[in-house]
């Protein structure tokens, strides 16, 4: 896996165009992409599936592991790697949606516990 670059991570902070699209059970085929939103925790990209572990862009990037997002106007190859978060961990993911995403009626729903047991970290491939 390469790392994000500083750039990157910088542009990722504010970018609010995020699209998932894990591949299908093909392992080949780019799944419908999904509007989420994301966040940068230090060096690593995340998302979280509003519907929790049920949303079906979840369970498609739990069981292939791999695909494609489109964030800040470019199509990347990534990993998704479904996260077991630590208290401090969902503590600063947590933090990260607030600021990123402050004033919106969708914003506590997220900081619940479905769409907090579907946190994903993204790893560029």
């Amino acid at each position: 896996m390469t790392a994000w670059t500083a750039t990157q991570l910088k542009a990722f902070t504010t970018a609010d165009d995020m699209r998932v699209s894990p591949f299908y059970e093909d392992g080949k085929t780019y799944g419908t992409p999904t509007w989420i939103w994301s966040v940068v925790v230090g060096q690593h990209l995340y998302v979280r599936a509003w519907n929790g572990q049920h949303s079906r862009w979840y369970q498609a990037a739990k069981s292939q592991g791999a695909g494609r997002i489109h964030l800040a106007d470019q199509d990347f190859e990534v990993a998704y790697v479904p996260v077991t978060t630590d208290d401090a961990l969902t503590v600063a993911i947590n933090q990260a949606y607030e600021n990123k995403y402050a004033g919106s009626p969708y914003l506590p729903p997220m900081l619940t516990a479905g769409p907090v047991s579907a946190t994903v970290r993204l790893d560029l491939k």
